[in-house]
């Protein structure tokens, strides 16, 4: 991280820069050498040859307005403000307050590109961990050629037919533990090897980013990568099988550059991930078929995982927003879906107890405050299919900078040492039950707290405390 002030380096490199420039910028007002965009890329130039160690030849550069306080921000890096894409700047010193600026993007002759932002008033910079690409830049999926004879008129009261499942070369054997990250660079690295972790799971968001940075990073330091690709559900609700195809497309894409597995969407059960009034297990299954082939068309050996619904039982409060879990799952398998993937994604993350206990919760029974429980209440509807945890944790607000969000109380009891015992504790159930093939602990090093406490299931602490990696690091060993 850089913050820059009005010093005689930024000045000196400024007129340099802006001088080699000026015979290109010359005819172009709106590139002039007083443009602020001009004055951002100088800066934004400095920062990526500090972080090179060198200077760059520079073969490409782009630039967008960027606004870091909106949720799809949030949503991808897991926090808001010019700090949120860089996981190696701490909690307490993450500049929330910093929200607007450029995002520049420059390719060096060697292959390498930097991402860096700068704010509007030129003042603040952060280098990010990986480069993005915003939607404006994202490649459009090639359509699908129309067929060469027309339809014959579908019978309305007919399910869709869904096309073959193609072998698969994924390898299901044993059991693996991972951890999600907000930003992947060596400390992450160190605090998950020393959990005995052996996967990386990031997010992606279709026509936002798709994992180039994160894949060979992590490939690098001997990780595989989990990929858990979201899409568009308002482009869904408008055109169904049109956007399916889209996604599809994009997810074989990921499976192109290396993925080691892939989680087909994210909770599509609830509202905030599915059209409303269009969630439903089996038109998921359309989405999750289409995606699978094409993932095993691009490499067989890619770990398709169904992507995980929300626990939930507030269906009937929320009639078209919310299908419970066990439903939507049942859902699933009767129109077929065991053959759409490799492995089930559950998730689980409202425990308050231990996950050997079966009861004695003190909010009551439901089947998803339990861990064993919460295994079943999927895996009964797809005896032969291994289970995915794609994110499983437990919240703390102990050593947080305050109390733990009114919607969150229930965990306010819980303690760091009960987070770390507990993580370790699920791990051991899930390779000893057989049936598990992988478990992604929610989270490694998100730093946002608020609304969303994600900061809070963090197994990196403020302060670099990092007990669950000690506890997950005995189980594993």
């Amino acid at each position: 991280m850089r913050l820059f002030d009005a010093g005689t380096k930024r000045i000196s490199f400024l007129a340099v820069f802006l001088a080699a420039l000026a015979a290109i910028l010359i005819s172009s007002p709106a590139l002039s050498q007083d443009n602020p965009v001009i004055q951002g890329l100088a800066i934004a130039r400095e920062v990526a040859e500090e972080a090179r160690g060198g200077p760059l030849s520079l073969l490409r550069w782009t630039y967008y307005e960027d606004n870091w306080s909106n949720e799809a921000s949030r949503t991808l890096y897991g926090a808001f403000g010019i700090d949120n894409c860089a996981s190696t700047i701490p909690f307490p010193q993450k500049r929330s307050h910093i929200l607007f600026g450029w995002t520049y993007s420059l390719l060096d002759a060697s292959g390498k590109e930097y991402q860096v932002r700068v704010s509007y008033d030129l003042a603040d910079t952060v280098i990010c961990d990986e480069v993005h690409v915003p939607p404006q830049f994202a490649p459009v999926p090639t359509p699908a050629p129309p067929p060469e004879q027309p339809a014959a008129p579908a019978d309305p009261g007919a399910a869709p037919q869904l096309a073959p499942a193609p072998p698969s070369a994924a390898q299901t054997g044993g059991f693996a533990l991972g951890g999600h990250v907000a930003g992947f660079d060596g400390t992450a690295a160190g605090l998950m090897r020393r959990a005995g972790m052996t996967w990386v799971k990031k997010q992606v968001i279709h026509g936002i980013n798709d994992g180039a940075g994160i894949i060979p990073a992590a490939h690098g330091q001997g990780f595989k990568v989990l990929l858990g690709a979201k899409g568009n559900k308002g482009a869904l609700g408008i055109d169904f099988d049109g956007y399916v195809a889209q996604f599809a497309e994009y997810v074989a894409h990921l499976a192109r550059q290396g993925a080691d597995a892939i989680e087909v969407w994210n909770e599509p059960n609830i509202d905030q991930e599915w059209p409303t009034n269009q969630i439903d297990g089996a038109r998921f299954t359309r989405l999750l078929a289409a995606a699978y082939n094409a993932i095993k068309a691009a490499n067989p050996a890619t770990i398709v995982i169904s992507g995980a619904p929300a626990p939930t039982g507030a269906e009937n409060a929320f009639p078209g927003r919310v299908v419970n879990d066990d439903r939507f799952m049942q859902q699933m398998a009767a129109a077929g879906a065991a053959q759409y993937m490799d492995c089930l994604g559950l998730h689980y993350n409202e425990g308050v107890i231990s996950p050997t206990q079966s009861g004695g919760d003190p909010r009551g029974g439901y089947p998803t405050y339990f861990f064993q429980s919460m295994l079943n209440r999927g895996a009964q509807f797809f005896p032969n299919t291994k289970v995915c945890w794609t994110e499983l944790g437990y919240l703390s607000g102990e050593g947080m900078p305050g109390p733990i969000p009114a919607n969150f109380a229930w965990a306010s009891h819980v303690t760091l040492g009960q987070q770390a015992q507990w993580l370790a504790e699920a791990a051991q159930l899930s390779r000893s039950s057989g049936r598990v093939l992988m478990m992604i602990v929610w989270n490694v090093n998100f730093t946002v707290w608020g609304n969303d406490p994600q900061a809070g299931y963090a197994m990196l602490r403020p302060g670099g405390a990092c007990p669950a990696c000690d506890s997950l690091g005995a189980v594993m060993r």
